[in-house]
């Protein structure tokens, strides 16, 4: 499987997306600078985090006029898994391709630790090797990760199954401790903690890796033919 981790001017966890896929799950990946427009030939496509245009405006809100975004939004509608982590998430909200907004935390503070995730769905492409209220440890580092949406937005979301994770301990004051969360399709992933950076023990948890694996994993199941 070849996954395209997206670079932007302000990107600052590229390299981490970059090692998590090749040298931790064994596939390969390349950088996509933001200036290009095709992601022929790749099977998945990673969004890192960062402060993409210096967050200006709004997070997110000028990464979404990248040359490279109309076909990210083509990989999505195509069914291929599309994966955002913070700023990433905030980049695919900007594009319509997942709901809700993402505000300061509560406490205007940014928060850079561990902390506990509780797996709402392991029916998705991302999230199938983990068991439903699965409890895994995955570092976050942002200020404005306060996922917010309204009723009618949040009653969907719960409807639909589309609530990835959430947080053990809602850290920013999200909306229901969302963390993650899931297009109605399933092959698109927003979350604000950081899978990149739990994929060895030496990070402190390899809790993250499960995630890259199932990815592969339910890539090979549809795409791989055995005689």
């Amino acid at each position: 499987m070849k996954f395209a981790v997206i670079v932007l001017p302000g990107s600052n966890c590229d390299i981490d997306m970059y090692h998590a896929v090749k040298d931790e799950l064994g596939h390969e990946a390349e950088y996509v600078w933001h200036e290009e427009t095709s992601l022929d030939g790749f099977d998945g496509v990673l969004i890192p985090g960062g402060f993409s245009y210096g967050d200006y405006l709004r997070c997110g809100a000028i990464a979404r006029f990248a040359n490279i975004m109309p076909a990210v939004k083509q990989a999505a509608a195509e069914g291929k898994p599309v994966l955002g982590v913070c700023n990433g998430f905030q980049i695919l909200q900007e594009l319509g391709l997942l709901p809700g907004a993402m505000r300061r935390n509560k406490d205007l503070k940014f928060i850079c630790r561990q902390v506990e995730l509780i797996v709402q769905n392991d029916e998705t492409l991302f999230t199938a090797s983990y068991e439903k209220g699965q409890s895994i440890t995955i570092p976050v580092a942002h200020g404005e990760g306060n996922f917010y949406c309204d009723d009618e937005t949040l009653a969907s979301l719960k409807e639909n199954n589309q609530i990835a994770f959430t947080y053990g301990s809602n850290i920013n004051g999200s909306v229901s401790g969302i963390a993650g969360v899931v297009n109605e399709q399933g092959n698109v992933l927003g979350m604000m903690p950081h899978p990149e950076r739990a994929v060895d023990e030496l990070l402190g948890s390899a809790d993250g890796l499960t995630l890259f694996q199932s990815i592969v994993k339910n890539w090979r199941e549809t795409h791989v033919t055995t005689a």
